[in-house]
């Protein structure tokens, strides 16, 4: 539950042309089993299909998962919509193949967290309680970019 007392939304999606789902899928049944509401958005969305499913939905957090290696391209894209459609406020997170030197630019950009190979869903799952909560607490926002 989200602090005012609703479920907390989240939209998991597979960007780009990477074709494998499973973890996406665990991770969207881990969500929901923790009481969330999860969209998968499926494979091969569009940065542009995936936030106008996260603004229809009213969605409080994106997950991406990233197998691809193009992460950076991806994430960059993504963010920028948000900022075009005045969507900031959607927390947004990611997980996949991504090197950990790649993690402080994708910081840079917004992302509020990046959970690598070996993330358990019960952190995942407790990190988006916690940010969610600290994005909807009243004044400047919790949730920082680093």
């Amino acid at each position: 539950m989200s602090e005012t007392g609703e479920r907390i939304r989240v939209v998991v999606a597979k960007p780009g042309l990477d074709g494998h789902d499973r973890g996406a899928k665990v991770i969207a049944r881990a969500l929901r089993d923790a009481g969330m509401e999860v969209v998968y958005t499926g494979l091969h969305q569009t940065p542009e299909q995936i936030v106008e499913t996260a603004i229809q939905e009213d969605a409080d957090c994106i997950g991406l998962s990233v197998l691809s290696g193009a992460h950076m391209t991806l994430f960059a894209r993504l963010m920028e919509l948000l900022r075009e459609r005045g969507a900031t406020d959607i927390v947004v997170t990611g997980g996949g193949i991504i090197p950990d030197a790649d993690i402080p630019q994708l910081k840079a950009l917004g992302v509020a967290e990046i959970f690598t190979p070996g993330a358990t869903t019960g952190e995942i799952v407790e990190w988006i309680r916690s940010s969610v909560a600290a994005a909807h607490a009243p004044g400047p926002s919790a949730v920082s970019a680093g």
